[in-house]
């Protein structure tokens, strides 16, 4: 029987022990506090930051909420992000993606103090986990390593094949499992023998936001799939990447959509936030 790797009842759990360490926490005067910034109306930005604060409060965590119209300037948030860096009440920082033409998200990014940044993505974070020695690691493929360890799926020595080379998937994705002693084979748009990479892999992960991609024909029985997409198929069901229905038959283990991927992210974004303000301690 192919086991459902449940993103839900892990997140829950972490959810659980970030409480108590939250509770420690503040009884040392260290209230564990995230900014948010959200420029623009993006319904699915607007969405995806509720949930965030939601959970945050959940575990007793602090939000700052900074909302910015479209017509931001790039120079407007630079200066909120400078004053951020700096606020010794601030332990994490977070930018909502996308964000709108004339600003340029990867000059945002860099511009985040690397150890207030929750979501790995500034570049000297990003380097430090190809090199091996993280400090901040990327929400979704941390959230992605922990259910895999969680449900005893060793990487070690399997043929990993990733489907998405995004700079919030992907690539630090490939990076995680390289330094975990998996071999990593990275497929995209561009790729020409895609199903026949794909039929390779040990383990599979999806990421390209294409609604029920991945077939039975593009992988081989016994295949661990992990599916990051979320997207809605012709009848306006949310869907992942991979075809459920017609994949998790020969699949040891496989993530749903909804409730595998998605709220590993959140649980490791909140994770973050309290391990940068356990910094504190002793500080």
């Amino acid at each position: 029987m192919t086991e459902i790797i449940d993103g839900r009842a892990l997140s829950h759990k972490i959810r659980q022990q970030l409480k108590q360490r939250t509770v420690l926490l503040r009884a040392r005067g260290i209230i564990p506090a995230l900014a948010v910034i959200l420029v623009g109306s993006d319904n699915a930005s607007q969405i995806y930051v509720r949930n965030k604060h939601r959970a945050a409060a959940e575990i007793g965590l602090a939000t700052q909420d900074f909302k910015f119209p479209d017509t931001t300037t790039e120079e407007e948030l630079l200066e909120l992000i400078t004053k951020l860096n700096v606020d010794p009440k601030v332990h994490g920082i977070l930018v909502q993606l996308p964000l709108p033409p004339q600003i340029n998200a990867a000059k945002i990014t860099a511009a985040i103090n690397p150890i207030k940044d929750v979501d790995g993505f500034h570049p000297l974070n990003v380097g430090q986990l190809f090199l091996n020695d993280p400090q901040s690691l990327p929400c979704t493929p941390h959230g992605i390593m922990r259910l895999l360890a969680e449900h005893q799926i060793n990487v070690a020595g399997k043929h990993v094949v990733i489907v998405g080379r995004s700079n919030i998937v992907g690539r630090p994705m490939a990076a995680l499992l390289l330094n975990a002693d998996a071999t990593v084979t990275i497929t995209h748009s561009k790729t020409s023998n895609l199903r026949e990479l794909t039929q390779q892999a040990d383990i599979l992960i999806v990421a390209i936001g294409r609604a029920e991609f991945i077939k039975k024909a593009d992988v081989k029985p016994g295949v661990v799939v992990v599916d990051v997409g979320m997207n809605r198929n012709a009848a306006g069901k949310l869907v992942g990447d991979v075809d459920f229905t017609e994949v998790e038959p020969i699949a040891t283990a496989i993530t749903p959509v909804p409730g595998g991927v998605g709220p590993m992210t959140i649980a490791m974004l909140l994770e973050q936030t309290v391990r940068f303000a356990e910094r504190k301690i002793g500080g």
